[in-house]
């Protein structure tokens, strides 16, 4: 049920209580933000399972973001986590006025951040350009770092992934409220957030919960839980405690944190597994089979997700933006990029493909290439191919749009398709200033989402078991290729992806026609 004011903004009941939005542009659209769908997860309910939100009397404020989970980032325009935050699971929510009985289609999105950092109150996800397209726009935080992916003994791995299950929950409980339609809810999310996407494909927890799914750049690497347990005994030494309940019960949550970054800045020295060495991502999903059953990859083409529409993408150059800004190990030299190749199985005949496609390249771009592609861009491509061999739905693009002084890596994909060019933050992503190009690319692509999330449909041909067609996003115009044209793709075949011992493609077929 919602009330609408213009004295006291609008105001929304939700199964816990009402909430009071803000006007969040001049075309209708309300913004309600900070609304707790579980319990603060700390305390006695620190490591657990997320729990029901108590209800609050009187109309709680939705006008500011709430505080997000325990990190030591601080991002450009987001809050900062500070030691005594808790309530820290909540939503925030985009609708607009023509949303009023109508139930439109509901966008969940879910943020990355390498599963350690990161929040829903980060400029370049704000909801309003979607929500005038005509959705109903969801942003969550969820507990990320140790609090959300720390294997603790006696405690549900994968709590961050329960916390998205949770807010889904509650979509299906209160979206009605907000004018979105729960039998129509897509989740998407980006990078680590794409990861969690396909994770809540896999997973029984969220049978039900959406309908279809985005996922931009998803990063392959998961954890058994023998690998999540070694991490947390590092993290545990670090912190100075056993790595016990009763242990870990004892740091608190700043303290963890810090022993955390501690062990990530340790790993090109000491590496827990060899991809660490250069990429020192220390919270993985991890495969424990009960929250999370088995490894995206193995459900989708096993048809344990044949209901849901898949949409992925992924950017052309997506390793060159996390070599920039310092999160990837840099490799320069022919005997590093032969030690690279070594350390993740990486066969010959892959590397020496590459440096035939790019003859005048240094070993740094080759380098770049190649682990972008095993990664990101070969894993998320075959995300779709083992949806559709799996008699599911899905769709598949790439963002390849570049102009001088910007290449198409990771992220820079995000503000186009949420049409947020002119949020201060996008400019360094996309490369300077939007052009009347970019402004016209962000809004097909914005709308693409959209008629993914209202109809299964984002505008070109779903892939087949024998051809993958391909909507390359560009300036000055995207183009559509019947199967996918790549000349990387040919090197792959034959490679698959080891999902619990995140070090290597390895060689052998996986568990799909000419993969």
């Amino acid at each position: 049920m919602t009330e609408r004011s213009c004295d006291e903004g609008t105001i929304f009941r939700t199964s816990s209580g009402p909430v009071r939005g803000r006007e969040a542009d001049e075309d209708g659209v309300t913004a309600v933000l900070g609304i707790p769908y579980a319990a603060p997860p700390f305390g006695v309910l620190r490591f657990r399972e997320p729990q029901p939100v108590p209800a609050w009397e009187g109309v709680r404020d939705g006008t500011a973001f709430g505080p997000v989970a325990p990190q030591s980032a601080q991002l450009p325009g987001a809050p900062v986590w500070r030691p005594g935050d808790e309530d820290v699971l909540t939503v925030n929510v985009w609708t607009p006025d023509r949303a009023d009985g109508r139930g439109l289609p509901v966008f969940l999105w879910i943020h990355g951040g390498a599963n350690t950092f990161g929040s829903s109150a980060q400029p370049d996800f704000d909801g309003t350009a979607l929500a005038r397209a005509g959705l109903v726009v969801v942003t969550c935080n969820f507990r990320v770092g140790f609090e959300g992916y720390g294997h603790v003994p006696g405690r549900p791995d994968n709590r961050g992934l329960l916390d998205q299950a949770a807010a889904l929950r509650w979509v299906q409980e209160n979206i009605g409220a907000f004018g979105g339609d729960p039998a129509n809810v897509t989740v998407a999310g980006h990078s680590s957030g794409g990861g969690a996407v396909v994770c809540l494909m896999a997973m029984e927890h969220t049978r039900g919960l959406f309908r279809r799914a985005v996922a931009h750049s998803v990063p392959h690497p998961l954890y058994s839980a023998d690998l999540a347990a070694a991490v947390t005994r590092r993290i545990a030494a670090e912190a100075g405690t056993d790595p016990t309940l009763e242990g870990l019960l004892s740091v608190p949550p700043e303290a963890l944190v810090a022993a955390s970054d501690k062990v990530a800045e340790r790993c090109a020295a000491d590496p827990v597994t060899p991809i660490h060495a250069y990429a020192p991502v220390v919270f993985q999903p991890v495969v424990d089979g009960e929250v999370l059953p088995t490894d995206p990859l193995s459900a989708l083409a096993s048809g344990a997700a044949r209901d849901v529409d898949l949409l992925v993408c992924h950017a052309l150059e997506e390793q060159w933006f996390l070599h920039t800004v310092g999160a990837v190990r840099a490799v320069a030299t022919e005997a590093a990029l032969a030690e690279f190749a070594e350390a993740l199985g990486l066969p010959a005949d892959v590397v020496d493909g590459y440096a035939a496609l790019m003859p005048d390249a240094p070993a740094l771009d080759r380098y770049l290439a190649l682990f972008g592609d095993v990664q990101f861009g070969e894993y998320t491509t075959r995300l779709a191919e083992h949806h559709a061999h799996g008699g599911g739905r899905a769709h598949l693009a790439r963002f390849t749009r570049s102009r001088e002084g910007s290449r198409p890596w990771h992220g820079a994909d995000i503000p186009f398709a949420f049409g947020n060019l002119d949020d201060a933050g996008a400019a360094f992503l996309i490369g300077g200033t939007p052009d009347d190009g970019d402004r016209a690319l962000s809004g097909r692509m914005l709308r693409a989402w959209a008629r993914f999330a209202a109809e299964g449909d984002p505008g070109w041909p779903a892939l087949t078991t024998s051809a993958s067609p391909v909507r390359h996003w560009s300036v000055p115009a995207d183009h559509l290729t019947p199967d996918d044209p790549s000349p990387t793709r040919v090197l792959w075949r034959g490679l698959r992806y080891d999902p619990l011992h995140p070090r290597r493609a390895a060689p052998a077929g996986h568990a799909m026609p000419d993969a």
